[in-house]
């Protein structure tokens, strides 16, 4: 249901779709809202607190079974990036990017647009001052505001357990029947065949692939005990950011006897968060 609101007990603030072109306020509020940049329209959750002039966490929730689910995964991320976050005074826009319809990878272009309205655009129709802009994404998400960060330069990019590091590897894995199928290798061998027969474009949509030229500090956290096929790339996509030669500072915290959200479950996954965002 597109216009989909979720009510949870933690949440102090109303949520409404408002696609007016300015909602100047200083009182807190939380709104569903559709956005647009340079014809790319996404819908996302704008948690505003009490005041015009802000720091924004833009955050991007992890992979979906369908786009019925996006919402209900966008508030998620919200709440789970707002209780591990110490600041009160930092807007958060969380975006529903989509999943079901697309190959994966092409849904970057959504979450772009969301990114370049905030710097571009937001200032104006929100009624608010943007200062400073930060990036978080979990899982999926992680893999999103890692791309972003080879596209566009913020104040700072925070990715949990981002992937698929390896589509070439977890496909093959699906394709041979050793783990069971998934939609994002399914429409990828629709497309392209099999990995065997034509590996490069999974290799290409592999977070592997974007492993250079980033435009602001990064910090990844991963937990080390996630699932084994996250963690069979994790040295080399580690390694591989850490050989960059044109990227600002990456940083990795790993986080032993962490799974897969250890950014939201680990003490020390949730200091170097904000340690990171303090410090930036």
């Amino acid at each position: 249901m597109r216009f989909l609101i979720v009510l949870l007990s933690t949440i102090l603030f109303s949520c409404s779709k408002d696609n007016s072109t300015s909602t100047a306020s200083s009182t807190a509020y939380r709104q569903t809202r559709t956005i647009s940049y340079n014809s790319v329209s996404v819908d996302v959750i704008i948690d505003k607190p009490a005041t015009n002039a802000l720091d924004v966490l833009l955050v991007f929730h992890g992979t979906v079974t369908a786009d019925s689910a996006i919402l209900t995964a966008a508030n998620t991320t919200l709440n789970t990036f707002k209780g591990i976050l110490d600041r009160q005074d930092m807007m958060i826009v969380s975006v529903a990017y989509p999943q079901e319809f697309v190959l994966f990878g092409d849904n970057i272009v959504k979450c772009e647009a969301a990114l370049l309205w905030l710097k571009n655009k937001a200032s104006q129709e929100l009624g608010i001052t943007v200062k400073k802009i930060f990036l978080g994404g979990h899982s999926q998400g992680g893999y999103m505001v890692t791309r972003l960060n080879t596209m566009h330069q913020t104040n700072g990019v925070i990715a949990n357990a981002p992937g698929p590091l390896n589509l070439v590897y977890r496909c093959q894995l699906e394709e041979n029947g050793q783990v069971q199928p998934s939609a994002v290798c399914t429409k990828l061998k629709n497309v392209y065949g099999t990995t065997a027969s034509n590996p490069s474009p999974y290799y290409q949509r592999s977070l592997l692939n974007f492993t250079n030229g980033f435009k602001s500090d990064i910090l990844f956290v991963q937990g080390l005990s996630d699932s084994p096929i996250q963690l069979y790339t994790w040295p080399t996509f580690k390694q591989d950011v850490l050989s960059c030669t044109n990227c600002q500072n990456s940083q990795f915290v790993e986080i032993p006897g962490g799974g897969h959200g250890s950014l939201f479950e680990s003490p020390i996954g949730k200091t170097a968060f904000n340690n990171f965002i303090n410090t930036h």
